[in-house]
């Protein structure tokens, strides 16, 4: 792994769970891991009720966009986190792959977000402990 580890968030509208968590990530974590999210479907926009549920924390991902998942990125990636939504992703040696099985907050409002929103929270905390090193 580099000196400053990545991580790849995939989900297929990029618009929801896959968002929240690079939030988290980002909002979390600072500059100590690269972050990155995509999708294989990318939808026009962020989901607002996505939005709305990270604004109350004080994270604003309202001027994210989806965005469409690559090679590149892939590959570019330590770990590859899919939101349990079926996306597969091309496989690269020396990648870690997982899958989180979340529930899809498409369509939903911001009270059935919440609970998302926290169980990714929750798995995010768990990742950045696993990839800082221990002295940062």
């Amino acid at each position: 792994m580099a000196s400053k580890p990545s991580v790849l968030f995939v989900c297929v509208h990029n618009a929801g769970r896959s968002q929240m968590a690079a939030g988290f990530l980002t909002h979390l974590a600072g500059d100590a891991i690269e972050v990155r999210s995509a999708g294989s479907a990318p939808a026009h926009s962020v989901n607002p009720a996505a939005v709305q549920a990270m604004a109350e924390l004080g994270i604003d991902i309202a001027d994210q966009s989806p965005k469409i998942l690559t090679f590149d990125a892939v590959e570019a990636s330590d770990v590859v986190i899919t939101m349990g939504c079926g996306d597969t992703c091309p496989v690269f040696p020396g990648v870690s792959y997982r899958d989180w099985v979340l529930a899809d907050p498409a369509g939903k409002g911001v009270e059935s977000v919440r609970p998302i929103r926290d169980e990714i929270r929750a798995r995010v905390e768990v990742l950045i402990a696993e990839l800082r090193p221990a002295h940062a």
